[in-house]
């Protein structure tokens, strides 16, 4: 079965989440502190997806998503945020989670998150291998890895999914709405504003200065553009 790690501390949210995606299909791995959770990652390797609330009785969720991405830059993160805590959401995006669901949340809408991520990072290599080169990047897309002037750039695979979609396209202006699309899904429930921290996140890893891209630049009004 497909496995997702449930991190929440709160017992009763913790069994409607374990439920619901047992009902789904999944083999919910659950944790009630991140000491737990990041125990849990050790005895199955084969999670391909977790879903991490952020206070915790001991470590926050964001150190746990930062220890998770560390040593697994494949696995698919979602954090839990509370529907005021609008930092929370960036600040969980830039530490490593592919995306976020706020609290209250419906079981239609979380599942549809997780289908949604899991299809993404569980999905099967892409025949035939090719390498897409622009300038100094070259992108594989069997082993889904990308090198910047020949050394390895650790990229999530919703970072791969956006470098992928910007190579194919050079030079053409792609909206954050064709971003949202082509990489979270048409059916997913989120914000624009994810697609705009994962830009962020991108920038930081394969931009000489990111206060200055010249690799993804951004087309104001609209979204982004790839090409130097």
């Amino acid at each position: 079965m497909k496995k997702v790690l449930v991190l929440e501390d709160e017992a009763s949210i913790r069994s409607f989440v374990v439920i619901n995606l047992k009902r789904s299909g999944y083999d919910p791995i659950e944790a009630s502190t991140g000491t737990e959770a990041l125990e849990r990652m050790k005895e199955n390797p084969d999670i391909k997806v977790a879903l991490l609330d952020i206070m915790l009785p001991d470590i926050d969720g964001f150190e746990v998503c930062r220890q998770i991405r560390a040593t697994n830059p494949k696995i698919g993160i979602i954090m839990l945020t509370a529907r005021t805590q609008e930092m929370d959401k960036v600040t969980g995006l830039m530490t490593g989670a592919d995306d976020y669901v706020t609290k209250p949340f419906s079981p239609a809408e979380l599942t549809a998150r997780i289908d949604a991520l899991y299809r993404r990072v569980g999905g099967d290599d892409e025949t035939p291998a090719t390498e897409i080169v622009n300038g100094p990047f070259k992108l594989n897309t069997r082993n889904r890895t990308l090198e910047k002037n020949g050394e390895r750039i650790r990229l999530t695979q919703v970072e791969y999914s956006i470098m992928k979609m910007f190579m194919d396209n050079p030079g053409r202006a792609l909206s954050r709405e064709d971003i949202l699309n082509t990489v979270w899904g048409r059916d997913y429930f989120g914000e624009l504003k994810v697609v705009d921290v994962n830009i962020r996140r991108l920038r930081i890893k394969i931009e000489d200065d990111p206060t200055n891209p010249i690799y993804i630049t951004t087309v104001w009004g609209y979204g982004y553009k790839w090409g130097f």
